[in-house]
Parts: C-alpha cells; sequence; structure tokens
C-alpha cells in the first residue's frame, strides 16, 4: 500500500491555533484569448522535454482542437481502463463543450467580482472556452469514499459548469467500485491509470542499506512516516513523475485533488483561464513552514543545483520567500502542495526536469524524507519570475489540519462561503503567506490583523 497523503500535511507539528499533530496583459501572444476549438498554445512550448513514448504535442494557437469524433477510440470508464497490463488511451486535448459558440470568448469575460458581467451565471454550462486541462489525483482503491467526497466539493463549486476531465493515478489497478464511484460523480471525462513500476520504485543508484538506516533512526525519533517506503515513493513521484504519467500527456494544465478537502466558496471564473492568461505557471492557498528534520540537505542540494545551473535561475525569482539571508540557509517556507493548479509544461521542461534530476541523484528522497511540497516550491520560486506566481485568495480550502477562509467578510458573503474565518491560516505565526505578500508587494486584505 502506498499513502496518498501530501508531504506538508504530515510534517505539520503544533502550531499556534491548532489542536495538535496530524497525519499526514493582453497583448502578449501567448496570453491572447483563444476562440473556442482552439486550443491556447503554452508559452513555454519551445522549452518542453521530448520523453519516451510522449504523444504528439497538443494543438497550437490556431490549429482546431480535436473533436469527439476525431479522437482515437477510448474505453468507457469503468470498462478496464488503468487494469494491469493495458495500455491506457490518450486523453485527446481538452475541447470547449457544447454549446460554446465560435467568438463567443469576447462575450464571457472572467467573472472576478459581483460588478463583472456573468457573476450571478451559476446555473448550466458556462459559457467560454476551455483550456487544455485536468483534474488529477493520486488514491488508493480504499480511498474511494474519501475521494468521493472531494469530487462533490469540487463538482458542486466548479466543475459542474465547467466539465473538466479527471486524471486518477495508481500504483495499484484500480477497481470497479472505485471506476464506477467516481466516474459517476464527475461531469467531465475520467481516465484511470497504472503507476508505471520504474516511477514507484528505489532507482538503482540508491543504497539500501544506508536508506534502512535511516528509516529505522527516523522511526526512532518518532518522525512521522519516517519508517515509510511507500510515502518516500509517494514524494518522488509527485515531485517528478506525475506529469510524465501517459494520461497526462496531452495536458497543459493541472489542478491537484487529494481525498476529504472541502471547498468552502462558490468559484465564479475558470482558474485555468487565469493561469493561462495572465501567464501564471503555479498556484497555491495555503503556506507554512516544512518539519526541517525531514529535509536537513535538501537546501544544500539546491544551492549545489544553482551552482551548476546558473543559466535556470530566474533574475526576478522569489528567493525572499525561501530565504532570509540572500540564499545562504532555507527558512522552510513552502507551498502547500495537497491544493496546486500549475503548468504541466512548466513541469515538464528543461530547468524544472534538470532540477528535480539533480535532487534525486543526491538521494534526499530515501536518505531523509524529502516532500513534494518543499520540492515544487523551490523550483517555483527559483526557476520563475515571482509574478508568475498566484495565490489563489478566494478559493476557499480546507486539507487537515489546516483552512484558507478569505479575509475580507463582503468577500465571502459575495461568495457564499460557509467556513469560519477565526479558522483561517494565513495570517497564523506559522504561515508563509504574509511573506509572500511582502515579497509581491501586495497589501493585505482587510481584517487580517483580527486572524494573527
Amino acid at each position: 500500500m502506498f499513502y496518498f497523503f501530501s508531504n506538508s500535511k504530515i510534517d505539520t507539528i503544533p502550531v499556534p491555533g491548532s489542536v495538535g499533530s496530524f497525519p499526514g496583459g493582453p497583448g502578449s501572444p501567448s496570453n491572447q484569448q483563444q476562440a473556442p476549438g482552439t486550443i491556447p498554445k503554452s508559452p513555454d512550448a519551445g522549452n518542453n522535454v521530448n520523453f519516451p513514448g510522449q504523444q504528439a504535442p497538443v494543438a497550437e494557437e490556431g490549429d482546431t482542437a480535436l473533436t469527439k469524433d476525431d479522437a482515437p477510440a477510448q474505453k468507457p470508464a469503468g470498462e478496464g481502463a488503468g487494469a494491469a497490463g493495458d495500455a491506457p488511451a490518450v486523453p485527446a486535448p481538452q475541447t470547449p463543450k457544447e454549446g460554446s459558440a465560435s467568438g463567443e470568448l469576447a462575450e464571457a469575460p472572467l467573472a472576478m467580482s459581483p460588478n463583472d458581467p456573468g457573476w450571478n451565471n451559476l446555473q448550466g454550462t458556462a459559457p467560454g472556452p476551455r483550456m487544455n486541462a485536468t483534474f488529477v489525483t493520486l488514491a488508493r482503491n480504499q480511498d474511494v469514499w474519501e475521494i468521493a467526497e472531494s469530487i462533490r466539493q469540487v463538482e458542486d463549486r466548479f466543475n459542474r459548469r465547467y466539465n473538466y476531465d479527471w486524471v486518477f493515478l495508481n500504483d495499484k489497478p484500480f477497481d470497479e467500485q472505485f471506476k464506477k464511484v467516481t466516474t459517476s460523480l464527475c461531469s467531465g471525462k475520467t481516465h484511470y491509470g497504472l503507476i508505471p513500476e520504474e516511477h514507484w520504485s528505489f532507482p538503482e543508484w540508491i543504497d539500501q542499506e544506508k536508506a534502512r538506516k535511516v528509516r529505522e533512526d527516523m522511526h526512532e525519533r518518532k518522525i512521522i512516516y519516517g519508517d515509510s517506503i511507500s510515502y518516500r515513493h509517494m514524494c518522488r513521484f509527485e515531485s517528478g513523475f506525475f506529469f510524465r504519467q501517459e494520461l497526462m500527456m496531452n495536458y497543459e494544465y493541472y489542478w491537484r485533488v487529494e481525498p476529504s478537502v472541502k471547498l468552502f466558496c462558490d468559484i465564479h471564473y475558470d482558474p485555468f483561464r487565469v493561469m493561462h492568461e495572465n501567464n501564471k505557471k503555479y498556484s497555491f492557498v495555503l503556506s507554512l513552514y516544512e518539519y526541517i528534520d525531514t529535509i536537513p540537505t535538501l537546501w544544500a542540494s539546491t544551492k549545489k543545483f544553482m551552482q551548476n545551473h546558473p543559466e535556470h535561475i530566474s533574475s526576478d525569482n522569489s528567493m525572499r520567500f525561501l530565504s532570509d539571508d540572500g540564499g545562504e540557509n532555507y527558512n522552510k517556507c513552502h507551498f502547500w502542495s495537497n491544493f496546486e493548479v500549475g503548468s504541466l509544461s512548466w513541469l515538464r521542461s528543461k530547468p524544472y526536469l534538470d532540477f528535480f534530476e539533480s535532487l534525486d541523484k543526491d538521494g534526499g528522497f530515501f536518505y531523509e524524507r524529502w516532500g513534494d511540497a518543499p520540492v515544487h516550491s523551490i523550483a517555483a520560486g527559483l526557476l520563475l519570475k515571482k509574478e508568475q506566481i498566484h495565490f489563489f485568495e478566494d478559493i476557499a480550502y480546507y486539507h487537515v489540519p489546516f483552512t484558507h477562509c478569505p479575509t475580507d467578510e463582503q468577500r465571502r458573503l459575495d461568495l457564499r462561503c460557509h467556513c469560519n474565518p477565526d479558522n483561517n491560516f494565513d495570517w497564523k505565526g506559522y504561515s508563509c503567506t504574509s511573506r509572500f505578500f511582502e515579497l509581491n508587494g501586495m497589501e493585505k486584505p482587510k481584517g487580517y490583523e483580527k486572524q494573527q
């Protein structure tokens, strides 16, 4: 068995206000609006790395997207897709749904506030284009009812109007119950993938005896999941392989969803469009400090990468989010990766892959207990421009034990939120979100002082 838990939730330690530890521009060619029936071209398209067995790239700007009739035949969900020995059908690039008439984008601006057209239109299918995007979930068969809760949260608050696809990944074949339940709940197409053994096992350069002794030591020190092999495979997979799964190869954006999460507010706009139209590559809703005993040498490995690959480091990066002394030491801040909306093209780019492979060869996923959250966060903080990282302030979210709830009262009323603002983690002492605001010169929302 493996643990689907994000590394950060097990890295939580008692914090103020917590009840203890818990497991677990317009004008830019890349940002121009796309007519329905086309697939937006990724700004990273020229930097992508081709992988063995990779499918043909998605259609570029101006190319007609594949239609349902043009797409290769796919197995219906629940009829063996993702079973052992199957070669899963690769999803066609996501296309606009029925009713998206040509030229509709100009008539379907993003409804970001109550004054925007379409704000109150929360019934039926949302107008406008669809980005080439999917939800993605790593889960076990026994997680079916917990992931069912999450799907209903996402569908009720957002996806019932947008019908985006959903990719499920597992290191064991999904059973029929999991596929039937999840397919019945998702408004978009569902796809089920079996993770290749080489993406869920020890690489050949790992010293097994050294790794075993580390697990024993962490067990003695009571570091949560410190003795788990499967947890380490999960963290390595989420850091370097989920975006290279065959089922993911034709998508440009992903939204990660884990079991038993909650969304507290209506989502009136398409977050994938926000990412695309504003050239955002990575996003978050919660940030916090990492448990240092799990990553004692991660920053040393990062500094080695920076020395070996200065060409990959952005000149306008977010180092001040990650370090208080100009990069000498890591301050442990990271984005909580159990919620993230991001660019798959960026994760497949040479800078990110070089970063992951450098860390992977150092062995810290197994000789320590490196998690995917600090790996993603450090990569985003160093390889991206700081304006390419986005904070979804109005996507209210809960994953045990932390809550992100919009700070401003009027905003919560406008979004029909049902979260308790007293539980908002953003401005607590163990949150790093204040650092993100300061780095980007952002004004903190009205009322934040009351939530500190």
